[in-house]
């Protein structure tokens, strides 16, 4: 027995002896005048007698242990509370069975409370009760019925141990403990099972036994429940064309599954956005609550299509009134290809500005040159289809074609002053502009030598002059010449080598068909091989020395052609006849002695033609 109900007995006897006594002093100390006062007082004391003696004989019954009585909570203190159970004494229960989980005392003084008889023995007066034995029998009842009805019952997260959870049935030390197996939280592995511990939840008895005090309690078939009556429900009233609210429950590339009430649908990324949208984790997020327009659904199969731009207007409609071709608009650079920058008008629309429309001075070969994801740009629009969603877009149309005033400010035949700024094989690039450039093609350089690379006159940086001979505003090309500073010597070709005049150069070139010979720089003649001598033409190839100097006569001159015909044959002829004509006057030959003369003429020719 321990301390506290000594005392409780002690006080309690103590209590009895005490008003014994003093009714026998009482009855022994009557004087006779006092009688007719205590017969008036004999009714009442019978009274309250027959009242001490009932308290007395509830004090002396007997005990069942095992048995649940009710008591009332007399006071409370830090570890014990006092209970009146009827009895001689006063049951003591230690504070620890009427706490709660977080330390809290459950019961106040007066309450009436159910306490089991742990231990009684009539012969001493000992009596121990405990609060927490009759709890945890009424909770056993409770388990066993809500196993029997398969009903829910509330349980409290104690703590995670290996394989699953620890959970309370009921409160304080009256309380069952139970197992909740990790496959019996969730209907999938839960995300933290940390933010279980000290929440109540709804959980199903699984399997008990009573006499090894072992229960097992299962979260995830209750769940499994909700939702199979939720799906019934959501596919009962599910229909085409309803606008519903879920909620995210999952994100994967091509979609998101959203919870329409114990059945999933599929909202996949194309139908989240008019826009285009990258990945689904960009606009929505586990848990979101979302409202969507069914498209799609399947009974039989539980499929569901949803769509969330389905709920505006496809703003592909009028996009023909809203960018009207050659309107100036802004937007937001939202991707960048090889060919092209992406720029947002608007959420859903879209338009191309290709790398061709991005400048009309640069050679833009990636649009990253200009542009970066993210800018707000201005731009002209240039072509809409709505048909094929395509909207094409110009950002050099916002300022005005330079080529447009080159043209203007450069005609043909102005003499330019630039810097060389590249050499290539084919000619010289010359800076004209800012981002225009013209070219000196190799065959514009010089009127008369023949350059194999630009490069032999000229080096980056130089300054030079230059006349302007063609400017393309469509192909954006600025034609200049050098030579063209400097009369064309061909032009004058007929002046200063007239037909029938003889004329002296070098030998340049020998081939089959005849020997080019030059006149002068940049200016060549051919003696073809008809033009060498009489008879039939031979090949004069080692015959005639490249360098050497040769005399012959014009026969023909085309400046157009840039060409000059040569002959060896007819200026010989022409020096025979003069020769003959000065020896026949000043000798005065016979006729015959004429006739005689042509013949040998003649005969000579021949010898040579063979």
């Amino acid at each position: 027995m321990d301390k506290a109900t000594e005392v409780t007995q002690d006080t309690t006897m103590s209590a009895a002896s005490a008003s014994a006594e003093a009714a026998g002093d009482a009855a022994q100390n009557l004087t006779p005048q006092d009688s007719e006062v205590q017969a008036t007082d004999s009714n009442e004391e019978t009274e309250d007698m027959g009242q001490f003696e009932e308290l007395f004989e509830q004090s002396l019954r007997n005990f069942q242990e095992g048995e649940i009585i009710n008591g009332l909570v007399v006071s409370t203190a830090d570890d014990y509370v006092m209970v009146d159970i009827g009895y001689k004494s006063e049951g003591v229960i230690p504070a620890r069975e009427v706490k709660d989980t977080e330390g809290n005392i459950l019961v106040q003084p007066g309450d009436s409370i159910e306490v089991l008889v742990d231990r009684w023995n009539p012969d001493d007066g000992t009596l121990r009760v405990s609060y927490a034995k009759a709890v945890r029998r009424k909770v056993w009842d409770e388990i066993v019925k809500a196993h029997e009805a398969k009903e829910p019952i509330t349980v409290t997260v104690l703590s995670k141990v290996k394989g699953g959870l620890t959970v309370l049935i009921g409160n304080g030390a009256g309380g069952v403990k139970a197992f909740l197996p990790y496959s019996q939280v969730d209907i999938k592995p839960h995300p933290n099972l940390d933010k279980l511990l000290s929440q109540k939840i709804e959980c199903v008895i699984l399997d008990y036994n009573r006499k090894r005090q072992n229960v097992v309690v299962s979260r995830r078939e209750l769940i499994e429940k909700e939702i199979e009556e939720k799906k019934k429900a959501t596919l009962d009233s599910l229909e085409e064309g309803q606008i519903r609210e879920g909620v995210v429950k999952s994100l994967t590339d091509y979609g998101a599954f959203i919870d329409l009430g114990g059945i999933d649908g599929l909202l996949h990324v194309t139908d989240i956005s008019w826009g285009k949208v990258d990945h689904p984790s960009k606009v929505l997020k586990v848990g979101d609550k979302v409202k969507v327009k069914v498209l799609s659904f399947d009974k039989e199969k539980e499929k569901v299509a949803l769509g969330i731009k389905q709920l505006t207007e496809d703003p592909w409609l009028r996009v023909a009134e809203k960018y009207p071709e050659g309107e100036k608009v802004k937007g937001r650079v939202v991707n960048l290809t090889e060919y092209g920058a992406f720029v947002e008008l608007e959420e859903g629309v879209e338009g191309l500005i290709h790398v061709s429309e991005m400048s009309w001075t640069r050679r833009i070969r990636h649009p990253k040159q200009v542009v970066e994801v993210g800018d707000e740009v201005e731009s002209v629009v240039l072509r809409v289809d709505p048909e094929a969603r395509r909207i094409s877009l110009g950002l050099k149309q916002v300022h005005p074609n330079p080529w447009d005033v080159v043209k203007e400010k450069y005609p043909e035949g102005t003499i330019i002053e630039g810097t060389v700024k590249n050499i290539t094989d084919f000619g010289l690039f010359i800076g004209i502009e800012e981002g225009i450039d013209g070219l000196v093609h190799v065959s514009d350089l010089s009127w008369s030598k023949r350059i194999k690379h630009p490069s032999e006159l000229y080096k980056k940086g130089d300054k030079i002059q230059a006349v302007v001979l063609n400017i393309d505003k469509e192909k954006e090309r600025f034609s200049l010449g050098v030579k063209q500073l400097q009369p064309d010597p061909w032009e004058s070709a007929p002046e200063r080598y007239p037909v029938g005049s003889k004329v002296t150069g070098k030998i340049t070139n020998v081939t089959d068909f005849g020997i080019f010979v030059e006149l002068e720089e940049g200016i060549e003649g051919l003696v073809h091989v008809s033009e060498i001598a009489h008879g039939r033409p031979k090949s004069p190839v080692g015959k005639f020395e490249v360098g050497n100097e040769l005399t012959a006569k014009v026969i023909n001159v085309s400046p157009k052609d840039r060409r000059i015909g040569l002959s060896i044959k007819q200026l010989k002829e022409d020096e025979e006849r003069a020769f003959f004509s000065e020896y026949s006057s000043q000798s005065a030959p016979t006729t015959l002695g004429l006739l005689l003369q042509e013949e040998l003429i003649k005969d000579k020719g021949k010898k040579e033609g063979s």
